[in-house]
């Protein structure tokens, strides 16, 4: 069910979740993006420069929150440890995509062929989801409470910004 952005009903409470899990790793950290997975692994931008955005995010975000270096360089780690684990589970679901659309295409459509390239394709959407919710635990920990209520907060206020309220 949808709400306005003031209205206290809960909205679809698996977006809410993953929304919270979002906040708790920590905004440009893994980012946003954990989302849509904008700069986490894709293609375009050369590994170095990927490597020296993710830790100028990071550097950041920690300097906001009040951090320390120990706490940017533990953070630094997750989130590339977790890009790299993530780019060939977007490669296999983007293959299975491709090969989707490649059956859909033929003269004689093999349903069960397109029904195995779907199962192939959510099953690299749930190891990147599960890899993603590991590495935010794993960022949550690294913060303080109080860092992270900081961090979900500005969350919260970035998704306000750009209409997205859960």
């Amino acid at each position: 069910m949808k709400t306005t952005p003031d209205s206290t009903e809960s909205i679809n409470p698996r977006r809410r979740w993953f929304a919270g899990l979002a906040a708790l790793g920590g905004l440009g950290l893994l980012g946003a993006q954990a989302q849509a997975h904008g700069w986490m692994g894709r293609g375009g931008v050369d590994p170095q420069e990927r490597a020296r955005r993710l830790e100028w995010r990071i550097g950041r975000l920690v300097q906001d929150l009040g951090g320390t270096a120990e706490q940017k360089s533990r953070l630094v780690a997750i989130a590339s440890a977790a890009m790299a684990d993530m780019r060939p589970l977007r490669d296999q679901a983007r293959q299975a995509r491709l090969r989707g659309l490649e059956l859909l295409s033929a003269p004689v459509i093999d349903k069960v062929a397109l029904e195995q390239a779907r199962l192939a394709q959510v099953q690299a959407v749930d190891a990147r989801s599960r890899r993603m919710t590991q590495a935010l635990a794993d960022a949550a920990e690294v913060l303080t409470p109080a860092q992270r209520v900081q961090a979900a907060a500005r969350v919260k206020e970035r998704m306000e910004r750009r209409g997205r309220h859960g």
